[in-house]
């Protein structure tokens, strides 16, 4: 049996099939890629977003926690007050207490 060579026609519409089909392929890996891009952008978006709101929400802790605004809140709801500083007792650190006193709670057996 002898072989026959394909036609030139053939091989021209086998190139441009080939051609057709690889240009299909790099529109959609590009179409797939923009729209990829566009996830990544609005992802980001939210990020900060996240950021900015974590910032701000932190800042509001930092003010709600600090002493100049818990203090009146104690002193009105729990009737607490600042101690005057003959009322404050500062003890030695290291030092044991004084003979027959316990510091803590438990009584001597």
């Amino acid at each position: 049996m002898s072989r026959r060579r394909p036609s030139r026609r053939s091989v021209i519409a086998l190139a441009l099939f080939g051609f057709v089909l690889v240009a299909t392929g790099v529109i959609a890996r590009r179409t797939y890629g923009i729209g990829e891009a566009r996830g990544l952008r609005e992802l980001d978006r939210k990020r900060q977003a996240l950021e900015a709101e974590r910032v701000k929400l932190e800042g509001e802790i930092r003010d709600a926690s600090s002493r100049a605004r818990l203090a009146p809140i104690a002193e009105q709801r729990l009737n607490m007050h600042v101690p005057s500083p003959d009322q404050v007792i500062m003890l030695a650190p290291g030092r044991s207490s004084p003979r027959g006193t316990r510091t803590d709670s438990t009584p001597r057996r």
